[in-house]
């Protein structure tokens, strides 16, 4: 049996660190948005017990390390089937960029393998499942916008304003691991405001764009993130922001017509226009 799932990326409206817990792991409060840039994955289930992974892009392992993998993984141990599962991965969504590529298809592959073997879990299960394999999971399962706290993996659906955003992605990586370190070493005080933030983003688009956070921002404080944020804003965004860990920056746009304007005049190599879905 085979099935093709589209992968999509995401975006953090707002990214905040409240904490860190005993085991090592940071809690935050996020605010997160799916986008229509995915990457498609392809999964065959055959006779066996085994599971490979292959990607389009070389920068991304193929073995146990993968999310996809050990999502395929949970899934064998939680029904107890004995298959093999092929995973093939096209990828689209950028490597390093803050945008949730590595846990959008393991969400992926948890949503293939459920569809495939009769939907032997509900979302909620599917979700504690993701849980397990990244904090981003739940959230990329589910999709459409969300207020995410615990490790991430705690989500409110949100009423959100419709917008188009311009990703543009510097030609360097942020690894979330080294990010999460540095915060360690000089962590930032949590900023106010966030339950306001989540009330007020269905309102209006200038609510939800002028009040964009990162607070990975001011942890790097990169000329060159601030530079592309500047690009983004004199070519017309009405908020710009990094996404996740980074490296990723985005502009919000009312519509997809004028963030596909404003990309002709930004100068960068790696930019997509995408719609919020």
């Amino acid at each position: 049996m085979s099935l093709t799932v589209k992968a999509y990326a995401k975006i953090n409206l707002w990214l905040d660190i409240t904490g860190r817990r005993s085991d090592g792991y940071h809690t935050l409060n996020t605010v997160m948005r799916r986008i229509d840039l995915y990457d498609d994955v392809v999964i065959t289930t055959r006779s066996g017990s085994d599971i490979t992974v292959s990607c389009s892009s070389p920068d991304i392992p193929s073995d146990e390390r993968n999310i996809a993998y050990k999502a395929a993984a949970a899934f064998i141990s939680g029904t107890q089937k004995n298959i093999s599962v092929d995973i093939r991965i096209n990828k689209r969504i950028p490597v390093g960029a803050g945008l949730g590529g590595s846990s959008a298809d393991g969400a992926a592959v948890l949503i293939a393998l459920n569809e495939l073997y009769g939907r032997r879990f509900d979302t909620e299960e599917l979700c504690r499942i993701g849980a397990r394999l990244g904090a981003d999971v739940p959230f990329c399962i589910t999709g459409g916008t969300a207020r995410c706290t615990g490790i991430g993996e705690i989500t409110e659906p949100l009423t959100c304003s419709d917008f188009a955003a311009l990703i543009a992605v510097p030609p360097f990586a942020c690894l979330t691991a080294k990010a999460y370190k540095q915060y360690d070493v000089s962590p930032i005080p949590e900023k106010s405001g966030f339950d306001a933030y989540c009330n007020s983003i269905g309102s209006s688009l200038s609510s939800l764009a002028g009040g964009v956070y990162n607070v990975f921002e001011t942890l790097y404080d990169d000329d060159r993130i601030t530079a592309l944020k500047d690009s983004l804003i004199a070519a017309g965004a009405l908020g710009a922001c990094m996404s996740g860990s980074g490296s990723a920056v985005f502009g919000i746009f009312p519509d997809i017509e004028s963030a596909k304007s404003a990309s002709e005049k930004l100068d960068c190599k790696t930019k997509f226009a995408v719609e919020a879905i």
